[in-house]
């Protein structure tokens, strides 16, 4: 199938959509305090394991925890009749309450773990993941520059930090919990989103040699529109594995398809729609103003020569 989508000259649609979908989560993240839901992960909290000897449900667990007004704490579950729970920070008497209730409830148990994870670690979690998303751009930038050009990289990973605060942004507007399985998510994303976008820019680069005289913005089109099925086709195949995983994966996994399934959104329409046309417009801008320099310092030779 062959497209003739006109992307270059709707760029700045395209920009509107994205600021459309950012500026909202970008407020919410300043309203919100924090500016995220985050989970035990980075707040800290406790972490309670236990195996039943009869069969249990992760429903009939939840139905003891919101008796504790603790229901919106994530269940896990591990073997067979073993659940771990996450809560909120709790002190010492009220984890012997929960763990009581469980047992009265539910019938005889084996508390495997009881533990507290402090907040020093979950800032230390957020620190590396910040650490983590800017090496992973760094080295990105070195490569396309390598194997493109510095605009090209930069085109990029302005797109990447694009797909970064879509995913952010849907999270904070609905206060959907944040626990380490987004930092992956986040991660996996940004190498999803840059090989799209590197496959673009390779068609770009072999109809540019192939055709020395047609216009960046025809051969931007024209290398978009032929790898336009491919994208598509990646993306929901990916996409179709996600929300299997997301609805019927089990909860331990739902931050992560769900994050990932907002991410390879992002990613495939800024690699169609936003990094192409973005680097025509760095191009231009820098272009643009390195004329500018280099008339003004012939001018200013004219000028000191009479």
């Amino acid at each position: 199938m062959s497209f003739n989508i006109d992307f270059v000259n709707r760029r700045k649609w395209w920009y509107a959509l994205s600021l459309l979908v950012i500026i909202p989560g970008l407020i919410f993240m300043f309203i919100n305090q924090p500016a995220l839901n985050f989970g035990i992960d980075f707040t800290g909290g406790n972490i309670i394991q236990v195996q039943f000897e009869q069969p249990v449900s992760s429903s009939q667990v939840r139905d003891v925890l919101i008796e504790h007004n603790l229901g919106n704490s994530p269940i896990q579950a591990a073997n067979e009749n073993e659940f771990i729970i996450r809560t909120v920070e709790i002190d010492e008497v009220k984890t012997s309450q929960l763990i009581s209730s469980l047992e009265e409830k539910l019938g005889q148990m084996d508390l495997k773990k009881n533990e507290k994870v402090g907040a020093t670690i979950g800032r230390e979690l957020t620190i590396k993941g910040i650490q983590a998303m800017i090496v992973a751009w760094g080295l990105m930038v070195i490569y396309i520059t390598f194997r493109f050009e510095f605009l090209s990289g930069l085109a990029a990973i302005i797109a990447l930090i694009h797909d970064v605060l879509v995913a952010a942004g849907v999270f904070a507007i609905f206060r959907w919990e944040v626990d380490t399985t987004f930092i992956a998510a986040i991660l996996t994303i940004i190498g999803y989103s840059i090989n799209n976008t590197i496959v673009i820019y390779d068609r770009i680069r072999e109809n540019r040699r192939q055709r020395k005289r047609e216009t960046i913005e025809d051969t931007v089109n024209r290398s978009i529109n032929q790898n336009l099925t491919r994208t598509i086709n990646t993306s929901l195949t990916v996409l179709f594995c996600l929300l299997a995983l997301l609805f019927i994966g089990g909860e331990t996994t739902r931050n992560f398809a769900l994050a990932m399934s907002i991410g390879v959104i992002a990613g495939c329409y800024s690699s169609v729609c936003i990094a192409g046309t973005l680097w025509i417009d760095l191009r231009q801008m820098f272009r643009g103003n390195r004329k500018r320099a280099v008339t003004g310092k012939a001018k200013a030779r004219r000028a000191t020569s009479h």
